[in-house]
């Protein structure tokens, strides 16, 4: 008898069903648009950071862009890979309805880490607590100092980072070098040890699964994607349940929903885990 010529069928790359859900984009929408701190006139603050490229500026359109309803392009990006494009601290104030009312959050930008001449970490720790002016150009040969014309010596409670946001390249984060993921530990130590809740945010999802480029609905099926986000929560510290996967808007031209729906569950949870900060800080104040 001749042998069999039967292949054995290779595992899927999906899992049967989804192994995370996400709300409906509608609902996540209008929790985002009745976002209220409890204090009056009280600025939840977004901080963004990561490696030169993973697509920091790029998700800041992605939110103005889904919030107002119209593509937007306020932060400046660059398709190419040779530096880091950001250079400046930039608040980014998203417009509700009219010219002068504005989303009780705003986020910040901030230059790129890389292996050599990236932002210091020494800078993006005089952020979290307020000491950093909007305009102020990075300089990775030296940190920010007090008595700078850029350096806030009083900060208030809105300057001060409420929630800080790591922003991850899937396409790229199997290469990261080690000299990068140890100053993202850095600086996820130095948020801790201030209070400071931590959130990652996975983009380009769709350059980096297949499976996810035919159809984003896959992103929680995607082994592939699952075995990333695991492998970079053990990298750096950050729970699975802190990482969330989007695809920006830095080709599309027209809304998508599926596009929409990520971005906004990974803005809620942003919100969410801001707002728990500073009731906590309410809370530490008066008991």
């Amino acid at each position: 008898m001749g042998e069999s010529s039967t292949k054995p069928v290779p595992p899927s790359p999906l899992f049967d069903e989804p192994w995370r859900q996400i709300g409906e984009k509608q609902e996540t929408l209008d929790y985002v648009n009745n976002y209220r701190p409890h204090i009056e006139d009280q600025q939840l603050r977004i901080l963004l950071h990561g490696a030169v490229g993973a697509g920091k500026s790029s998700f800041i359109n992605s939110v103005l862009s889904v919030l107002r309803g119209r593509m937007c392009v306020e932060a400046l990006t660059d398709n190419t890979s040779q530096g880091c494009f950001t250079k400046e601290y930039t608040t980014y104030k998203i417009q509700k309805g009219s010219p002068e009312t504005f989303y009780p959050f705003v986020l910040n930008d901030i230059m790129g880490l890389s292996k050599d001449k990236g932002v210091l970490v020494d800078d993006i720790k005089l952020a979290f607590k307020g000491h950093v002016k909007d305009d102020y150009r990075f300089n990775p040969e030296s940190k920010l100092s007090a008595g700078d014309t850029f350096y806030n010596e009083a900060p208030t409670a809105n300057d001060r980072v409420h929630v800080l946001v790591c922003v991850v390249p899937a396409d790229t984060l199997p290469f990261m070098s080690d000299e990068v993921k140890k100053k993202i530990r850095d600086v996820r130590v130095e948020a801790s040890r201030l209070g400071i809740p931590q959130v990652a945010v996975l983009t380009k999802v769709d350059l980096a699964c297949p499976e996810v480029r035919k159809d984003l609905k896959n992103v929680y099926r995607s082994k592939k994607l699952k075995e990333m986000m695991e492998q970079f929560s053990s990298d750096v510290g950050i729970p699975v349940n802190c990482i969330f996967p989007v695809k920006n808007y830095h080709e599309k031209i027209n809304f998508n929903d599926d596009v929409d729906s990520l971005i906004l569950s990974a803005l809620k949870h942003i919100i969410d885990f801001g707002d728990d900060f500073i009731n906590r800080r309410i809370h530490n104040v008066y008991h």
